[in-house]
């Protein structure tokens, strides 16, 4: 079977994130006063949508939960989002991909911006017609 167009998540399908959020993570819960010295038990972070993740492994309001998603991105975008490694061989299956005529497309629930940014620091960019994420103010 063919199919002509591909999606691809980033986290954990493109890109192993786990020191880059945990880590993240870990800093905006010390922004909040929350020691967490495990990163392993901050690895359920990786997925979901950090709003949802923060109120309900910290038990935190909404407006809280928004403080510790601002300080999660204030290393992220800087730090984090290059603590990141590409699984082995993503490129040759992306070449293979990209040579047989597929479309190739991420669809992701990080931020797009960071999500591009990821893909460009890797170089993977090339291959996708587009990166699609939500927005940083947690739309779509």
């Amino acid at each position: 079977m063919h199919h002509s167009t591909v999606l691809f998540d980033l986290d954990g399908t493109l890109t192993d994130p786990r020191e880059g959020i945990t880590r993240s993570v870990q800093f905006a819960l010390a922004k909040l006063g929350i020691d967490e010295p495990d990163l392993a038990a901050l690895e359920h972070f990786i997925g979901p949508p950090l709003l949802q993740c923060f109120m309900a492994s910290y038990g935190l309001d909404e407006a809280t939960a928004w403080q510790a998603v601002n300080h999660y991105r204030e290393r992220f975008k800087v730090t984090g989002l290059y603590e990141n490694r590409m699984f082995a061989g993503v490129p040759s299956l992306l070449d293979a991909l990209q040579a047989q005529g597929r479309t190739l497309y991420i669809a992701t629930s990080k931020p797009t911006v960071f999500a591009e940014e990821i893909a460009r620091h890797f170089g993977f960019d090339r291959y996708f017609k587009r990166i699609y994420g939500s927005e940083l103010d947690g739309t779509r």
